[in-house]
């Protein structure tokens, strides 16, 4: 049964944000508050935990999985980016936008993108879950909470619990999110000297880094 988690948007509580991180610490999966939507995340490099997120959502290895990092000093750990792409990166960060890399050794197989070898990374703009980031010592892997069959994320954190409580380790709650999915921009064919590709339009401005709207 999932533990639940009532913290303050802008002053979350330490304590309740360490227990919700030691669950994760444990193999759970929690659901937590982005600055796009309700998410599914777990601990990187723990198997089990990463199976359990998959079948929650009821997607495939083909999924591309997020990483969640609270800076671009942990981000350049897990891909590899070039001065170009950098430059792009800190205009974006923190923000709503999901960046596709070229994934390094750091990631394990099983999370990145099985044809092209890629990671989505992001740093989101949220406060509880810039907390839990640190609390947890490291990035995490995510999802968006869209429930199997359905098209839109889940929102209000008292029905995520509902629905998924005995599925969950955690629910975090920090109120409703702002129900916009990220800006999707792919930066890998940058690294043979090609233009960044946008593959959704979202929460984050493209104004903001420099490309057409």
């Amino acid at each position: 049964m999932a533990q639940y988690f009532e913290v303050h948007p802008d002053n979350p509580q330490p304590r309740l944000l360490k227990q919700a991180a030691a669950l994760l610490q444990r193999g759970g999966v929690a659901a937590v508050p982005t600055d796009s939507s309700y998410a599914l995340v777990c601990r990187l490099d723990d198997k089990d935990a990463v199976d359990a997120l998959r079948r929650i959502r009821q997607v495939d290895e083909r999924h591309h999985l997020t990483l969640l990092c609270r800076d671009l000093s942990e981000l350049a750990s897990y891909a590899r980016v070039d001065n170009r792409q950098y430059r792009l990166l800190k205009l974006g960060t923190p923000g709503a936008y999901t960046f596709l890399l070229e994934a390094t050794k750091e990631v394990p197989r099983r999370v990145s993108h099985p044809q092209r070898k890629t990671i989505g990374l992001r740093v989101p703009d949220h406060r509880v879950l810039q907390e839990l980031l640190a609390q947890h010592g490291g990035p995490l892997l995510a999802t968006t909470l869209i429930p199997p069959g359905e098209s839109e994320p889940l929102n209000d954190a008292p029905a995520i619990r509902a629905r998924f409580e005995k599925l969950l380790a955690a629910v975090v709650d920090a109120g409703a999110c702002p129900a916009q999915p990220t800006t999707v921009i792919d930066l890998v064919p940058m690294d043979a000297g090609g233009d960044p590709v946008v593959v959704r339009q979202g929460g984050g401005s493209l104004a903001a880094l420099g490309l057409a709207g």
